[in-house]
């Protein structure tokens, strides 16, 4: 079957109706279905799946379903009606009911299969055959694919019931984490940090299941009793869903070749990668070696991008394993992430990541997930040495690239132009290096030292910095002294090496916005240099301790909080009201300190 081209509709879509002419399945329609499936999507034991791209599936709907919430934001960018989230029609088909779906939608959705490697080392033995050949999409079950104002866009349901994946769990998923990966995916792409991105969600009235979890106020490192929870279908949306795991899998079958036609499906998911996500950077009438040198290329850039913006905003993913890790670059799995309160290199909110996942160590677990997917490319350069040297060269530059692309990170942050920032080489000749001797690595390792000696709040204290302060008064903000009070360390000292450390950064914005070279820009005021840092220092991030009191009273069928939730965290940059100040931009409460749930969780269901 040939891709159908979208009809032309009003740019408002009013109804599912009106969605369903914009249907247009390419990945359906052009690559291998599992020649082993059912052609209705009843498909929900697990078992093997040896070949093929995908597997027809039927998502199982929840229960009584009601509306919860939709991103405004996302309605808005795809011309969507805010009344459409809560038709019948729509939230009937967006709990997991296709069997109504309109035409030319499809009654059937599909899952696909992946691998897991962790830094690296392949892993089979989460499948359950213990060959690798029943691992892959769980309880997401992909139901739509649609051309919308000119970028395609593929909708997953995450908790849609149990796949061939599913390895004997339930496919479902909770209301609890299910609102957690929805307020964090609109709060994330606020931030501006490539993401998927949230549609919908929906909760039973009646449905639930037998979840660990923590008891209140538990500071046991994993979850200490089962609860009953709600399940929920959230719709997350993407370009597409190809993780790295994806191309390990295929390339996996084709080193062994396992099937005849192993080979020949890893070169078809991976040009179908670049026709989905790099269409606009990778030509299409260049051969197919050109186009794997092309796509690692922008890969590269993509990733080192990603991992930089995590830092910039605080996220951490938690378990950045290669099914973790979107091929299309951007963040794609919100199981045990979260953002960090205290600053810490180590910082980890997941309770099985270890340090190898943690806050200021994903780079590294970025350059792991890159080495496999180069290694997933090769096969197809066999025959084509001068691209597979190429491709050597791209894969040994991670780490320099990943480097520079942290520098331009840390320069922004902390308002120092680029050029400076990354190399931060004084010309003794026409600068006063007496002032201005720390380097740009000297200056931000000496501050991370201080924040973890003090320490302080990684998002307040950056904001406040961006206000460019006549001391370190306003920077005090963010200090959690009182709480680590046990010690005795000197106050006044640190006050000291705290002023110091502020004389110097503003000692090097000198050397950015005073020059009397002419063939500069023209010079930077305070007030520019600090319109610039508040584009990249949010003010408001996602903190746990937010999230946790609206999924308890969404529990009780009360959704305000999220709703308030929505309204702020797709503000993170903004001056809001005193009130909404006094509510989120403060310091995480000692009482909420190594709480499970709070500070650290198990991998979110």
């Amino acid at each position: 079957m040939t891709n159908r081209q979208p009809q032309k509709i009003s740019t408002t879509v009013l109804t599912l109706n009106d969605l369903a002419e914009l249907a247009n399945y390419s990945l359906m329609d052009t690559l291998n279905c599992d020649p082993d499936a059912t052609e209705n999507g009843v498909d929900h034991q697990p078992r093997q799946v040896f070949s093929g791209h995908y597997v027809p599936v039927n998502p199982t709907p929840i229960k009584d379903p009601e509306y919860v919430a939709h991103s405004k934001s996302f309605f808005s960018e795809l011309g969507f009606a805010d009344s459409m989230a809560e038709s019948s029609d729509f939230v009937r088909m967006f709990s997991g009911d296709m069997s109504q779906a309109p035409e030319p939608m499809r009654k059937v959705g599909w899952a696909t299969g992946y691998a897991l490697s962790i830094y690296g080392t392949e892993y089979i033995q989460q499948c359950p055959f213990r060959t690798g050949n029943g691992y892959g999409d769980g309880r997401a079950v992909s139901v739509l694919e649609s051309v919308i104002k000119g970028q395609r866009w593929e909708m997953q349901l995450k908790g849609g019931g149990r796949t061939p994946y599913c390895r004997g769990a339930d496919g479902r998923a909770v209301l609890r984490s299910s609102i957690r990966e929805f307020l964090a995916q609109d709060h994330m792409h606020a931030l501006g940090v490539p993401t998927t991105r949230s549609l919908s969600l929906y909760v039973s009235k009646t449905e639930t299941v037998q979840r660990p979890w923590y008891s209140e106020g538990s500071r046991s490192e994993n979850p200490d009793m089962m609860i009953s929870e709600a399940v929920a279908i959230s719709t997350r949306v993407a370009p597409s869903f190809i993780r790295v795991g994806q191309l390990e899998l295929f390339a996996r079958r084709g080193r062994s070749n396992q099937h005849p036609k192993a080979m020949e499906e890893l070169e078809k998911i991976i040009l179908h990668l670049i026709d989905r996500e790099y269409a606009d950077v990778v030509d299409k009438h260049l051969s197919t070696s050109e186009k794997v040198v092309l796509l690692a290329r922008e890969f590269q850039r993509r990733l080192t991008s990603l991992m930089a913006n995590w830092i910039r905003v605080g996220f951490c993913q938690g378990n950045f394993n290669s099914d973790n890790c979107a091929a299309g670059g951007f963040t794609l799995d919100y199981g045990p992430f979260g953002f960090c309160d205290v600053f810490n290199p180590h910082y980890q909110p997941w309770t099985g990541g270890g340090r190898h996942f943690s806050f200021m160590n994903q780079p590294n677990a970025a350059q792991s997930n890159f080495d496999m997917f180069c290694s997933a490319l090769r096969p197809l350069l066999l025959s084509h040495q001068d691209s597979m040297l190429e491709l050597d060269e791209i894969q040994s530059g991670f780490s320099q690239v990943m480097q520079t692309k942290m520098k331009t990170m840390w320069a922004a942050k902390l308002g120092l132009e680029l050029d400076i920032a990354v190399e931060l080489e004084i010309n003794s000749g026409t600068l006063n290096t007496a002032s201005h001797q720390a380097s740009c690595n000297e200056l931000i390792s000496e501050l991370e030292t201080l924040m973890m000696q003090t320490p302080v709040d990684y998002t307040i204290f950056f904001r406040e910095l961006s206000s460019i302060p006549d001391d370190i008064g306003p920077l005090k903000k963010s200090f959690y002294n009182p709480l680590y009070n046990s010690n005795d360390r000197d106050v006044k000292e640190m006050d000291k090496r705290w002023t110091e450390w502020l004389e110097k950064w503003k000692s090097l914005l000198n050397i950015s916005s005073d020059t009397n070279d002419a063939n500069t820009a023209s010079p930077r005021t305070s007030e520019d240099i600090s319109r610039q840092m508040k584009l990249v220092n949010p003010k408001y991030i996602l903190r746990e301790w937010f999230v946790k009191p609206a999924y308890q009273q969404a529990t009780a069928g009360n959704y305000a909080l999220i709703r308030e939730l929505q309204d702020v965290m797709t503000q993170p940059y903004a001056e809001l009201s005193k009130e909404m100040e006094d509510k989120y931009y403060r310091l995480k409460p000692a009482e909420f300190f190594a709480v499970g749930g709070l500070s650290h969780l198990s991998c979110s269901s």
